[in-house]
Protein backbone atom coordinates (compact mmCIF):
# COMPACT_ATOMS: atom_id res chain seq x y z
CA UNK A 1 0.00 0.00 0.00
CA UNK A 2 1.12 3.88 -0.93
CA UNK A 3 1.01 4.64 3.18
CA UNK A 4 3.13 1.73 4.15
CA UNK A 5 5.78 2.21 1.35
CA UNK A 6 5.38 6.39 2.53
CA UNK A 7 6.09 5.23 5.53
CA UNK A 8 8.96 2.93 5.19
CA UNK A 9 11.01 5.77 2.84
CA UNK A 10 10.22 8.41 5.59
CA UNK A 11 11.02 6.76 8.55
CA UNK A 12 14.83 5.16 6.67
CA UNK A 13 15.24 8.40 5.34
CA UNK A 14 15.26 10.58 8.49
CA UNK A 15 17.75 8.26 9.86
CA UNK A 16 20.15 9.14 7.29
CA UNK A 17 22.68 11.92 7.52
CA UNK A 18 22.79 14.57 4.80
CA UNK A 19 23.90 18.08 5.64
CA UNK A 20 23.99 20.82 3.62
CA UNK A 21 26.76 19.60 0.96
CA UNK A 22 26.98 16.06 2.29
CA UNK A 23 23.55 15.03 1.01
CA UNK A 24 25.59 11.88 -0.79
CA UNK A 25 24.35 8.67 1.61
CA UNK A 26 20.46 10.41 1.07
CA UNK A 27 20.92 10.19 -2.44
CA UNK A 28 22.45 6.76 -2.67
CA UNK A 29 19.02 5.35 -0.47
CA UNK A 30 16.96 7.68 -3.27
CA UNK A 31 18.82 6.23 -6.17
CA UNK A 32 18.35 2.56 -4.93
CA UNK A 33 14.97 3.05 -4.06
CA UNK A 34 14.50 4.17 -8.15
CA UNK A 35 16.37 1.83 -9.63
CA UNK A 36 14.00 -0.90 -7.48
CA UNK A 37 11.54 -0.10 -10.09
CA UNK A 38 13.39 0.15 -13.39
CA UNK A 39 14.24 4.19 -13.47
CA UNK A 40 17.22 5.48 -14.28
CA UNK A 41 18.77 8.49 -12.32
CA UNK A 42 21.30 10.91 -12.71
CA UNK A 43 23.56 13.14 -10.74
CA UNK A 44 24.95 16.17 -11.83
CA UNK A 45 28.18 18.16 -10.42
CA UNK A 46 26.72 19.46 -7.49
CA UNK A 47 24.74 16.22 -6.34
CA UNK A 48 21.02 16.69 -7.66
CA UNK A 49 19.49 13.27 -8.21
CA UNK A 50 17.39 13.51 -11.79
CA UNK A 51 14.77 11.37 -12.97
CA UNK A 52 13.16 12.35 -16.46
CA UNK A 53 10.07 10.69 -17.64
CA UNK A 54 10.09 11.66 -21.53
CA UNK A 55 6.03 12.36 -22.42
CA UNK A 56 3.87 14.27 -24.93
CA UNK A 57 6.38 17.37 -26.50
CA UNK A 58 2.77 19.34 -26.98
CA UNK A 59 2.36 19.88 -23.23
CA UNK A 60 4.22 21.68 -21.60
CA UNK A 61 7.50 20.08 -19.37
CA UNK A 62 7.44 20.01 -15.43
CA UNK A 63 10.06 20.18 -13.18
CA UNK A 64 8.92 18.46 -9.46
CA UNK A 65 11.51 18.67 -6.93
CA UNK A 66 11.87 18.65 -3.06
CA UNK A 67 15.51 18.67 -1.29
CA UNK A 68 17.61 16.15 0.36
CA UNK A 69 19.41 18.18 2.33
CA UNK A 70 19.43 18.83 6.31
CA UNK A 71 20.92 21.67 8.56
CA UNK A 72 22.77 21.77 10.71
CA UNK A 73 26.34 22.53 12.14
CA UNK A 74 30.09 22.44 11.27
CA UNK A 75 33.00 22.05 13.15
CA UNK A 76 35.13 25.04 13.62
CA UNK A 77 37.65 24.39 16.50
CA UNK A 78 39.09 21.54 18.40
CA UNK A 79 39.69 22.39 22.08
CA UNK A 80 42.50 20.70 23.34
CA UNK A 81 40.26 19.20 26.27
CA UNK A 82 38.22 17.58 23.17
CA UNK A 83 35.43 19.69 23.17
CA UNK A 84 34.01 20.94 19.54
CA UNK A 85 32.76 24.21 18.97
CA UNK A 86 30.79 24.52 15.57
CA UNK A 87 29.05 26.86 13.35
CA UNK A 88 25.35 26.84 12.06
CA UNK A 89 24.64 25.66 8.70
CA UNK A 90 21.00 27.18 7.58
CA UNK A 91 18.08 28.39 9.77
CA UNK A 92 18.93 25.92 13.35
CA UNK A 93 16.54 26.61 16.05
CA UNK A 94 18.88 27.63 18.40
CA UNK A 95 16.02 27.49 21.56
CA UNK A 96 16.59 23.86 20.46
CA UNK A 97 19.71 22.96 20.37
CA UNK A 98 20.58 22.77 24.28
CA UNK A 99 21.54 18.89 25.29
CA UNK A 100 20.48 17.42 21.88
CA UNK A 101 22.24 14.32 20.61
CA UNK A 102 24.61 14.93 17.36
CA UNK A 103 26.08 12.81 14.74
CA UNK A 104 29.73 14.09 13.82
CA UNK A 105 30.17 12.44 9.88
CA UNK A 106 33.70 11.71 10.15
CA UNK A 107 36.06 10.21 7.76
CA UNK A 108 36.84 7.44 9.68
CA UNK A 109 32.76 7.21 10.65
CA UNK A 110 29.99 8.75 12.40
CA UNK A 111 30.35 9.78 16.02
CA UNK A 112 28.35 10.58 18.57
CA UNK A 113 28.29 13.32 20.56
CA UNK A 114 25.94 15.58 22.72
CA UNK A 115 25.60 19.40 23.43
CA UNK A 116 26.50 20.29 26.24
CA UNK A 117 23.97 22.08 28.97
CA UNK A 118 24.83 23.87 32.20
CA UNK A 119 24.31 21.65 35.42
CA UNK A 120 20.98 23.35 36.28
CA UNK A 121 21.90 23.48 39.91
CA UNK A 122 24.82 25.62 39.19
CA UNK A 123 22.70 27.76 36.61
CA UNK A 124 22.41 31.33 37.61
CA UNK A 125 19.47 33.17 38.04
CA UNK A 126 20.76 35.36 35.07
CA UNK A 127 21.56 32.73 33.39
CA UNK A 128 18.13 30.40 32.96
CA UNK A 129 16.55 31.67 30.26
CA UNK A 130 19.02 32.54 27.88
CA UNK A 131 19.85 31.17 25.11
CA UNK A 132 22.92 29.95 23.63
CA UNK A 133 23.86 30.88 20.16
CA UNK A 134 25.61 27.98 17.94
CA UNK A 135 29.36 29.26 18.26
CA UNK A 136 28.96 29.46 22.24
CA UNK A 137 28.00 25.76 22.46
CA UNK A 138 30.47 23.13 23.22
CA UNK A 139 29.96 19.22 22.04
CA UNK A 140 31.16 16.65 23.74
CA UNK A 141 32.14 13.01 22.31
CA UNK A 142 33.81 11.70 25.41
CA UNK A 143 37.24 11.63 23.40
CA UNK A 144 38.67 13.73 26.00
CA UNK A 145 41.39 15.32 23.90
CA UNK A 146 41.69 17.50 20.79
CA UNK A 147 44.47 14.01 19.71
CA UNK A 148 41.80 11.52 20.87
CA UNK A 149 38.93 13.40 18.50
CA UNK A 150 41.57 14.01 15.45
CA UNK A 151 42.33 10.37 16.00
CA UNK A 152 38.40 9.56 15.37
CA UNK A 153 37.94 11.36 12.32
CA UNK A 154 37.00 14.68 13.18
CA UNK A 155 38.47 17.57 12.04
CA UNK A 156 37.33 21.40 10.84
CA UNK A 157 34.58 20.90 8.41
CA UNK A 158 33.03 18.15 9.61
CA UNK A 159 29.63 18.26 9.13
CA UNK A 160 27.35 17.54 12.09
CA UNK A 161 23.73 16.78 12.61
CA UNK A 162 21.09 15.98 14.96
CA UNK A 163 21.20 12.28 15.66
CA UNK A 164 18.74 10.94 13.36
CA UNK A 165 15.35 9.79 15.32
CA UNK A 166 12.14 8.38 14.15
CA UNK A 167 9.35 8.96 16.29
CA UNK A 168 5.79 7.01 15.74
CA UNK A 169 2.96 9.32 17.19
CA UNK A 170 -0.59 8.09 17.61
CA UNK A 171 -3.09 8.58 14.27
CA UNK A 172 -0.07 7.95 11.88
CA UNK A 173 1.67 10.91 12.90
CA UNK A 174 5.85 10.69 12.32
CA UNK A 175 8.07 12.84 14.10
CA UNK A 176 12.11 13.02 14.31
CA UNK A 177 14.77 14.37 12.38
CA UNK A 178 14.86 16.26 8.92
CA UNK A 179 11.21 16.02 8.28
CA UNK A 180 11.67 18.68 6.57
CA UNK A 181 12.30 17.64 3.94
CA UNK A 182 12.79 13.70 4.11
CA UNK A 183 8.87 13.56 3.75
CA UNK A 184 9.17 15.49 0.62
CA UNK A 185 11.82 12.78 -0.82
CA UNK A 186 9.36 9.79 0.23
CA UNK A 187 6.27 11.57 -1.72
CA UNK A 188 8.29 12.20 -4.46
CA UNK A 189 10.16 9.00 -4.61
CA UNK A 190 6.00 7.17 -4.47
CA UNK A 191 4.90 9.96 -7.08
CA UNK A 192 7.99 8.39 -9.48
CA UNK A 193 6.57 5.28 -8.87
CA UNK A 194 3.22 6.46 -9.89
CA UNK A 195 4.12 7.76 -13.11
CA UNK A 196 6.13 4.47 -14.39
CA UNK A 197 4.04 3.96 -17.65
CA UNK A 198 2.01 6.75 -17.66
CA UNK A 199 1.25 9.34 -20.29
CA UNK A 200 1.26 13.69 -20.18
CA UNK A 201 3.66 15.69 -20.07
CA UNK A 202 7.76 15.34 -19.70
CA UNK A 203 7.96 15.30 -16.37
CA UNK A 204 11.57 15.89 -14.46
CA UNK A 205 11.97 15.17 -10.93
CA UNK A 206 14.59 16.53 -8.99
CA UNK A 207 15.62 15.43 -5.52
CA UNK A 208 17.79 18.64 -4.50
CA UNK A 209 20.92 19.30 -2.46
CA UNK A 210 21.65 22.78 -0.56
CA UNK A 211 18.32 24.22 0.01
CA UNK A 212 19.62 24.85 3.38
CA UNK A 213 22.44 26.44 2.35
CA UNK A 214 20.79 29.67 0.29
CA UNK A 215 18.89 27.58 -1.71
CA UNK A 216 21.21 26.47 -4.34
CA UNK A 217 21.00 23.06 -5.97
CA UNK A 218 17.73 23.11 -7.37
CA UNK A 219 18.69 25.71 -9.62
CA UNK A 220 21.47 23.76 -11.00
CA UNK A 221 19.19 21.24 -12.23
CA UNK A 222 16.79 23.57 -13.72
CA UNK A 223 18.66 25.49 -15.81
CA UNK A 224 20.00 22.39 -17.81
CA UNK A 225 16.34 20.89 -17.58
CA UNK A 226 14.71 24.11 -18.39
CA UNK A 227 10.87 23.18 -17.41
CA UNK A 228 7.97 25.09 -18.04
CA UNK A 229 6.48 24.61 -14.95
CA UNK A 230 8.15 24.22 -11.75
CA UNK A 231 6.41 22.29 -8.40
CA UNK A 232 8.31 22.00 -5.21
CA UNK A 233 7.33 20.07 -2.65
CA UNK A 234 8.26 20.99 1.02
CA UNK A 235 7.13 21.49 4.54
CA UNK A 236 4.24 23.84 4.95
CA UNK A 237 3.30 25.41 8.57
CA UNK A 238 0.90 24.25 10.62
CA UNK A 239 -0.85 26.42 12.62
CA UNK A 240 -3.15 24.07 14.51
CA UNK A 241 -0.75 24.58 18.07
CA UNK A 242 -1.55 27.69 19.91
CA UNK A 243 1.67 28.76 19.61
CA UNK A 244 0.66 29.31 16.25
CA UNK A 245 -3.13 29.65 15.69
CA UNK A 246 -2.59 33.39 14.42
CA UNK A 247 -0.37 32.47 11.70
CA UNK A 248 -2.92 30.26 9.63
CA UNK A 249 -5.52 27.81 9.37
CA UNK A 250 -3.44 24.79 8.23
CA UNK A 251 -4.07 21.95 9.89
CA UNK A 252 -2.30 18.57 10.39
CA UNK A 253 -3.87 16.01 9.10
CA UNK A 254 -6.39 18.25 7.16
CA UNK A 255 -4.36 17.25 3.41
CA UNK A 256 -2.14 18.64 1.38
CA UNK A 257 -1.48 22.23 0.48
CA UNK A 258 -0.62 25.21 -1.97
CA UNK A 259 1.17 28.68 -0.96
CA UNK A 260 -0.55 31.71 -2.12
CA UNK A 261 2.26 33.76 -1.24
CA UNK A 262 5.86 32.83 0.51
CA UNK A 263 8.51 36.15 1.88
CA UNK A 264 11.31 35.25 3.68
CA UNK A 265 10.85 38.89 5.06
CA UNK A 266 14.76 38.56 6.47
CA UNK A 267 18.14 38.23 4.91
CA UNK A 268 17.31 36.81 1.61
CA UNK A 269 14.55 39.05 0.70
CA UNK A 270 12.81 36.59 -1.97
CA UNK A 271 9.60 34.85 -1.95
CA UNK A 272 7.05 33.24 -4.45
CA UNK A 273 3.62 34.34 -5.50
CA UNK A 274 2.28 31.32 -7.59
CA UNK A 275 1.02 31.18 -11.02
CA UNK A 276 -2.67 31.43 -11.02
CA UNK A 277 -2.98 29.15 -13.81
CA UNK A 278 -0.79 26.15 -11.57
CA UNK A 279 -3.26 27.59 -8.67
CA UNK A 280 -6.66 26.81 -10.90
CA UNK A 281 -5.19 23.59 -11.67
CA UNK A 282 -4.43 22.87 -8.33
CA UNK A 283 -7.92 23.67 -6.66
CA UNK A 284 -9.33 21.74 -9.79
CA UNK A 285 -8.03 18.62 -9.45
CA UNK A 286 -8.70 18.72 -5.86
CA UNK A 287 -12.14 19.39 -6.36
CA UNK A 288 -12.39 16.35 -9.32
CA UNK A 289 -10.68 13.57 -7.18
CA UNK A 290 -12.07 14.62 -3.75
CA UNK A 291 -9.25 15.58 -1.88
CA UNK A 292 -8.98 18.46 0.67
CA UNK A 293 -6.65 21.25 -0.18
CA UNK A 294 -5.56 23.58 2.23
CA UNK A 295 -4.15 27.12 1.83
CA UNK A 296 -0.97 28.77 3.25
CA UNK A 297 0.42 32.57 2.88
CA UNK A 298 3.59 32.87 5.24
CA UNK A 299 5.94 35.28 5.58
CA UNK A 300 9.16 34.06 6.94
CA UNK A 301 9.41 31.01 4.92
CA UNK A 302 11.54 30.51 1.18
CA UNK A 303 11.92 27.78 -1.08
CA UNK A 304 14.34 27.15 -4.05
CA UNK A 305 10.98 28.01 -6.00
CA UNK A 306 11.77 31.55 -5.44
CA UNK A 307 14.99 31.45 -7.71
CA UNK A 308 13.90 28.74 -10.62
CA UNK A 309 11.07 31.35 -10.99
CA UNK A 310 12.79 33.72 -12.88
CA UNK A 311 15.48 31.36 -14.93
CA UNK A 312 15.53 32.08 -18.79
CA UNK A 313 11.85 33.52 -19.60
CA UNK A 314 10.46 32.29 -16.18
CA UNK A 315 9.14 29.46 -14.97
CA UNK A 316 5.28 29.22 -14.42
CA UNK A 317 5.84 27.95 -10.44
CA UNK A 318 4.02 27.28 -7.31
CA UNK A 319 5.04 25.72 -3.83
CA UNK A 320 2.43 22.30 -2.67
CA UNK A 321 3.44 20.88 0.93
CA UNK A 322 2.45 19.29 3.66
CA UNK A 323 1.90 20.58 7.26
CA UNK A 324 4.88 19.86 9.33
CA UNK A 325 5.02 20.90 13.17
CA UNK A 326 7.91 22.59 15.09
CA UNK A 327 9.74 23.09 12.17
CA UNK A 328 13.72 23.15 12.11
CA UNK A 329 14.41 21.53 15.41
CA UNK A 330 15.10 17.50 16.12
CA UNK A 331 11.69 16.35 16.82
CA UNK A 332 9.63 18.00 13.45
CA UNK A 333 6.03 16.31 12.92
CA UNK A 334 4.01 15.50 9.83
CA UNK A 335 1.09 13.16 9.20
CA UNK A 336 1.59 10.39 6.79
CA UNK A 337 -2.39 10.81 5.88
CA UNK A 338 -1.02 14.28 4.57
CA UNK A 339 1.79 12.94 2.51
CA UNK A 340 -0.48 10.47 0.93
CA UNK A 341 -2.88 13.23 -0.35
CA UNK A 342 -0.46 15.33 -1.92
CA UNK A 343 0.79 12.08 -4.44
CA UNK A 344 -2.37 11.88 -5.47
CA UNK A 345 -3.25 15.36 -5.91
CA UNK A 346 0.29 16.12 -7.85
CA UNK A 347 -0.24 12.39 -9.86
CA UNK A 348 -3.72 13.77 -11.20
CA UNK A 349 -2.72 16.96 -11.40
CA UNK A 350 -0.05 16.38 -13.73
CA UNK A 351 -2.80 14.04 -15.86
CA UNK A 352 -4.58 16.93 -16.25
CA UNK A 353 -2.20 19.50 -18.10
CA UNK A 354 -3.61 19.83 -21.07
CA UNK A 355 -1.75 20.30 -24.47
CA UNK A 356 -0.98 23.60 -25.39
CA UNK A 357 -1.45 24.69 -22.06
CA UNK A 358 -1.29 28.82 -21.47
CA UNK A 359 1.17 29.93 -19.17
CA UNK A 360 1.68 33.58 -19.74
CA UNK A 361 0.08 36.03 -17.63
CA UNK A 362 -3.16 37.74 -18.62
Amino acid sequence: MMRDRLKRDLCELMLVPGLSGHEERVAAAIRARLAEVGLESSVDRLGNVVVTLAGDAEKPSVMVFTHMDQLGFFVRKIEADGLIRVERMGGVSERAMAAQVVTLCGSKGDVAGIIQNKAHHATGQDEKYKVLTAPEIRIDTGHGSKAAVEAAGISIGTPVVYQGQVVELAGGRIAGTSVDDRAGCAVLLELARALVGRGGPTVHLVWSVQEEFNLRGAVVAAQVLRPDIGLQIDLMLACDTPDMADRGEMVLGGGPGISLYSFHGRGTLNGVIPHPGLVRLMEETAAAEGIALQRSAQVGVLTDLSYIQTLGAGVASLDVGFPMRHSHSAVECCDLADLEGLVHLLTAALARIPVGMRLERG
